[in-house]
């Protein structure tokens, strides 16, 4: 089934927030001790969805575990997400070392797929996996602002690099897929960098080789004010966009082709970590009504969840979405 199906079989507004880190409250956990644990992420998450209630439920974001699994080093901080520390790849013969790594072989990227493999079997919602775009991923590898003036200066560098990551993100991909995952998102922030041309030469062709590979549900997800890529981010083949609160939902949505399903997009600081579960109830009351229109709409929140957002302003959210009247 894809995901408009899904969507239009529902009698109701579909409700999937991008809610990971805060199961860690749940379980008295740190969100380092979920990164390296299956049993203890699938455990803050099964609690997390039997709370909230969330019409599907993703593991966590974690941004790192490709670049980590090909041999990069990563920083890993007690109570955020994992960073890479340091950026390796200044020219195409710097990748020569990575062909050698087998990323499947990695620990955490076991853990992500053993966390999805068991919520799969616990939970009858979907379960969904994240994988990193080709083009982020190669962000990482060459650095954020290097590889933004490399696709001027030196094209055959970034075109080098992101084609090596893309077969490391669809075997990565392959093996959630292979895990029980019922959906992948691939983030690709920093894709918002890039012009419309350039994210289809340096991001969206990539991206559309990786949902190629895949049997199930596909979800892009680019952070920030991705306006300018929505023809490109469709042409990708997702079934789904998930964008960011900078985006006007009711202003784009004319330009999404109606079999993708547009997902969004509450703030996740704005609305969901810092407002009263009050403000959360109007937030999302104001983005149902001005989605009433769309039919190809999930909501949820703009990006993934800080781990210290109240539990209670998710399952308020959940809720609203669930007794909204259309």
């Amino acid at each position: 089934m894809r995901l408009i199906d899904m969507v239009r079989e529902s009698p109701r507004r579909l409700v999937v927030p991008l809610a990971g880190y805060p199961g860690v409250q749940l379980t008295r956990s740190t969100v380092k001790q979920n990164e390296f644990n299956a049993e203890l992420q699938a455990r803050s998450l099964y609690k997390l969805a039997e709370r909230i209630l969330p019409d599907a439920i993703f593991t966590m974001m974690d941004l790192s575990v490709e670049a980590g699994a090909l041999g990069l080093p990563i920083k890993f901080p007690l109570q955020e997400s994992a960073t890479v520390e340091w950026h390796p790849v200044k020219q195409v013969s710097d990748l020569d070392q990575f062909k050698v790594v087998d990323p499947l072989y990695d620990g955490r990227a076991w853990v992500f797929q053993e966390t999805v493999r068991q919520l799969s079997r616990k939970l009858s919602i979907p379960v969904g996996g994240y994988v990193i775009g080709p083009f982020s991923l190669a962000g990482l590898m060459i650095g954020a602002n290097d590889i933004a003036l490399a696709t001027i200066d030196s094209p055959d560098v970034v075109r080098a690099t992101v084609n090596f990551c893309e077969h490391a993100v669809i075997e990565y991909a392959k093996s959630l897929e292979a895990a029980g995952a019922g959906m992948i998102a691939i983030l690709e922030p920093t894709a918002v960098i890039l012009s419309p041309d350039a994210y289809w030469e340096f991001s969206g062709q990539s991206t559309a080789n990786v949902i190629r590979h895949l049997d199930i549900k596909t979800v892009l997800h680019i952070c920030g004010n991705t306006e300018h890529l929505i023809e490109g981010m469709c042409r990708t083949g997702a079934q789904g966009l998930s964008l960011d609160a900078a985006v006007n939902f009711p202003r784009i949505a004319p330009r999404v082709d109606p079999e993708v399903v547009l997902i969004g997009n509450l703030s996740p600081v704005t609305d969901m970590l810092t407002g009263s579960r009050e403000a959360v109830r109007n937030a999302t009351l104001g983005l149902l009504e001005a989605m009433r229109g769309v039919p190809n709409f999930i909501a949820s929140t703009g990006c993934d969840l800080p781990a210290e957002t109240p539990i209670e302003n998710i399952a308020e959210f959940c809720r609203t979405v669930r007794n909204w009247k259309p």
